[in-house]
């Protein structure tokens, strides 16, 4: 059976990559920024917040990495899992609010920011209040073990790409967008992003249906391929967005 990484979206893999695309359309204000306060890439962080999520410290302000939205799907829950913090982390950074704050409060909020927004738009991440529960129950594809359904999305990049793919490479080919396309894929608040992202990813459910059975459809990897591909590189133009946007003046 295949490893998986099924308690950090994305994996290490997919959250490793979305920096990268990130950083390559950073203004050089925001990168001095981002440098002065992580003393590191942005990559370095990308899964801080999954190996620290149950530290005493962080565990009552760290639960839940997933957005939430009803069975229709039509509507995300705002306060709750990855949105919660990512909202909380844009409000005491935006306006030129990170200037009153001590560097090791900014520094930590940039870490929320590198994870969350990404774990936004991983699609195991996407889940229905009310509908199945997928962190638990293992699948198989083509007769092989796979984990849990939510480990397997999470994993997805490897599965497409392959285990030894280097993120940064991975990155420059996702890096694709004119800059027109990418103003569009911004536009709109966090919010909007979410829903964005739910529409897009709600698929998974459709296509693997919790109807008792741990079997994925055969071309489930192909199925997924462009949708991931579309949701890694969404997710790195829109940290580069909001870095630009609250560091980069």
């Amino acid at each position: 059976a295949m490893g998986v990484q099924s308690a950090m979206a994305w994996s290490g893999f997919g959250h490793g990559n979305i920096p990268y695309v990130a950083e390559q359309h950073l203004t050089p204000e925001a990168k001095e920024k981002c440098q002065y306060y992580l003393r590191h890439s942005l990559a370095y962080y990308a899964s801080w917040m999954d190996y620290w999520r149950g530290s005493e410290h962080f565990r009552k302000v760290n639960s839940g990495h997933s957005n939430k939205t009803t069975k229709s799907g039509k509507n995300v829950i705002l306060n709750r899992g990855a949105m919660g913090h990512l909202a909380n982390t844009l409000n005491e950074l935006g306006n030129g609010n990170y200037k009153n704050l001590p560097d090791s409060v900014v520094r930590q909020r940039l870490i929320n920011l590198i994870h969350y927004l990404p774990d936004m738009h991983c699609p195991s991440h996407c889940k229905y209040i009310d509908g199945r529960d997928d962190a638990a129950p293992k699948v198989i594809l083509k007769g092989k073990l796979m984990g849990s359904f939510h480990g397997f999305y999470d994993s997805m990049p490897e599965h497409t790409y392959g285990w030894d793919k280097d993120p940064a490479e991975l990155a420059a080919e996702l890096d694709t967008y004119s800059k027109g396309k990418i103003r569009k894929t911004c536009k709109g608040t966090h919010y909007d992003w979410a829903q964005d992202c739910m529409n897009r990813t709600h698929l998974i459910h459709k296509w693997n249906p919790n109807d008792g059975t741990p079997d994925l459809l055969d071309d489930t990897i192909e199925r997924s391929k462009d949708m991931v591909d579309t949701q890694l590189r969404h997710a790195g133009y829109r940290l580069a967005h909001l870095l630009n946007r609250y560091f980069g003046e």
